[in-house]
């Protein structure tokens, strides 16, 4: 009986801290990131469209891997911001560091910056190097029209495993050294603002 109503009590004050989950806030910024999300795959799918045919076979692999490291650097950085220890930045902004409070913005707005590190920049990353994959496969093809399946397969899964073993490294290096790749960010970020 006393259980019972424990796990009511409790239950009523969880669905209370609840309500006001989706705020107005919110709102703006969903419809704000999207828009970012909009734009930057846009104008990295123009690029990568327009240079990909163009080019020899070794730049078009050079182009696919540079996406695929763009979005393992940001997935760390994303997940920096989230692990990163505000104590140690606290204590630098106290002295006047401008890199330190930029550090302790990106920390305070951490579910925006991974929002748009891991999701809208390494989500790009990862379907513009998909497609980047899937033209230079076709380019091989045209050159070996014996093989298409063996090459598309191979392809395929060289660029996914570098993909996912990489952003595995990325995860695990990110969560060691949160607080010295979040300054180092800030450090570059501070050079921007005011």
């Amino acid at each position: 009986m006393k259980l019972k109503k424990y796990k009511e009590k409790y239950s009523k004050k969880a669905s209370k801290k609840n309500t006001n989950v989706f705020k107005k806030k919110d709102t703006k910024w969903i419809i704000e990131i999207t828009l970012v999300a909009f734009v930057i795959t846009f104008l990295l799918s123009i690029a990568s469209e327009l240079t990909i045919p163009n080019v020899n076979i070794i730049v078009s692999i050079i182009i696919v891997f540079v996406f695929v490291l763009l979005g393992i650097i940001f997935d760390m950085i994303g997940i920096s911001v989230t692990v990163a220890d505000p104590k140690v930045f606290n204590s630098m902004a106290s002295k006047k560091m401008k890199a330190a409070k930029v550090s302790l913005k990106l920390m305070k707005n951490a579910n925006k910056v991974s929002s748009f590190c891991n999701d809208v920049i390494g989500d790009i990353c990862g379907i513009l190097s998909g497609s980047a994959t899937a033209m230079i496969a076709l380019n091989l093809i045209d050159n070996y029209p014996k093989y298409p399946l063996l090459i598309t397969i191979f392809i395929t899964s060289i660029v996914a495993s570098f993909t996912i073993g990489g952003k595995a490294l990325g995860k695990s290096f990110a969560i060691n050294k949160s607080n010295n790749i979040v300054f180092k960010v800030s450090k570059i970020l501070s050079k921007f603002m005011k």
